[in-house]
């Protein structure tokens, strides 16, 4: 056996279940061949320094599942390769990340995402029919850089220089929204067994991928690291936003302690109330920082389109990691989006996204304080799509999920979201794609559930035991 296994001490399966789903996948990849003998098992625990029972435990689940045959006196050998026709797939991926079906027929509380309703349609088509009637629009539909369509990446670079966010030393990269951008960064960057710095709670889309790569997630306000990825403004899922002082507290850490600064700032065009604080690049604009902005929650989120500032090495390797991946974003997204922008109607559409926010945002807050049983808490976010709520102790969200959607309503639970402590009491409420009158409806019935629940186990707690004789 030439390869050890890889066991993560921090997952939530247990050592002993993923020392024998690698054996498998080995096994049925051929990497593990039959009659093959295995380690013994304290040769095994010692090389991976773990107990020799969590050995002893793997190998006697692999041969529960016929895959190796244990001799006395001379060890443990391959019994077979698994059979094409039943690969146990669930087995081969190991991916144990906990998914919730959400049923789309209820008020969704559950994506952070714009009102679709509210989408302007002709607009669009019109700024599509004026791309398509361009004189080039057969450069548009061929190969293009893995950096972005040039005229979008121009037309983004002049934005930022004028907002202050950068500098001779920086450059752009256009990305599939956000979410590449972030895996990019965390494909170049992050090394395993590396620690990141986030928010806690933070965004799930950034959980998994960091976690994927091998990561320890810590949280920020407990030391940076060398890589820290923040959302200052409007943070998913709290909704809440840094404080100024806070901002350049962050940024004296991360000089002290040469931290990477990655800013996630996708929500702050969504600013409803209050005064627009400055950027950790606008701060510290010759530091190690970069900036991540996406049109997807000020415009149509099924365009993908995102894009990083940062400092020209690193851009250079992402874009050198990107063309690994897709080649190059979608060119005629890009050239519809840039004549979208240029034309105004981008500025006319994203001041009614205020405007309607605004109205949600005051629907999500009185409803809460209408609705929401008594002893819960919550963030109140002045932009964004979404809010953080705590409910009285004794109730998991989890649990009351399946309960909410059989009443017509569904939120994402608190567990998705913890980073080192699991947050069963807590939920977020995304209320940005919701309708005002269906946003008081739906914690409206949110509150009838949480307090029947809460009654439920107050009833329990004052009914006798029953003795047993």
């Amino acid at each position: 056996m030439d390869l050890l296994p890889h066991l993560d001490p921090s997952s939530q399966t247990p050592l002993y279940q993923q020392l024998c789903a690698c054996f498998e996948r080995q096994i049925a990849t051929g990497e593990l061949a039959t009659g093959e003998r295995l380690p013994a098992t304290r040769e095994l625990a010692g090389l991976l320094g773990v107990n020799r029972t969590t050995v002893s435990a793997a190998y006697e689940l692999l041969e529960q599942k016929g895959l190796i045959a244990g001799h006395v006196g001379r060890g443990s050998f391959v019994a077979g390769r698994t059979p094409v026709e039943s690969i146990d797939w669930s087995a081969v991926l190991n991916r144990p990340a906990k998914q919730f079906a959400i049923n789309p027929a209820v008020i969704s509380f559950a994506a952070s995402r714009p009102p679709e309703e509210l989408f302007p349609v002709d607009d669009f088509r019109r700024s599509c029919e004026e791309v398509l009637g361009g004189g080039n629009l057969g450069s548009i539909l061929q190969l293009g850089t893995p950096g972005g369509y040039e005229p979008l990446r121009n037309y983004l670079l002049e934005e930022a220089r004028q907002e202050g966010v950068l500098t001779p030393d920086d450059d752009l990269l256009i990305t599939n929204g956000c979410q590449q951008a972030l895996d990019l960064l965390r494909r170049v960057l992050v090394r395993p067994g590396a620690s990141v710095a986030v928010e806690d709670p933070v965004y799930p889309g950034l959980k998994n991928i960091l976690l994927e790569g091998g990561a320890q997630l810590v949280n920020y306000k407990q030391g940076l690291p060398q890589l820290a990825i923040l959302t200052p403004n409007f943070q998913n899922p709290t909704g809440l936003t840094m404080p100024l002082s806070e901002r350049e507290s962050v940024l004296r850490d991360a000089r002290e302690n040469a931290t990477i600064l990655i800013e996630n700032d996708i929500y702050s065009a969504l600013r409803y109330i209050g005064e627009p604080l400055p950027s950790f690049k606008q701060l510290a604009p010759r530091a190690g920082t970069a900036l991540i902005r996406s049109f997807s929650k000020i415009a149509f989120p099924g365009l993908r389109l995102g894009w990083v500032i940062g400092p020209r090495p690193l851009i250079t390797a992402l874009r050198e990691t990107k063309q690994l991946t897709d080649l190059h974003s979608d060119q005629f997204s890009q050239a519809v989006m840039l004549r979208f922008a240029e034309s105004g109607r981008l500025a006319a559409h994203q001041a009614k996204m205020i405007d309607a926010g605004r109205l949600r945002l005051q629907a999500a807050m009185s409803a809460a304080e209408r609705f929401l049983p008594t002893g819960s808490t919550w963030t109140r976010p002045e932009g964004g799509l979404n809010f953080w709520v705590t409910l009285p102790d004794g109730l998991d969200t989890t649990q009351l999920l399946e309960r909410t959607q059989r009443e017509g309503v569904a939120y994402l639970p608190g567990e998705v979201f913890h980073v080192k402590h699991p947050l069963y009491g807590s939920l977020r409420l995304s209320f940005g794609g919701v309708r005002p009158d269906q946003i008081s409806k739906g914690i409206e019935i949110l509150g009838r559930v949480f307090r029947a629940e809460i009654d439920s186990q107050k009833q329990a707690e004052r009914e006798p035991a029953t003795a047993w004789v």
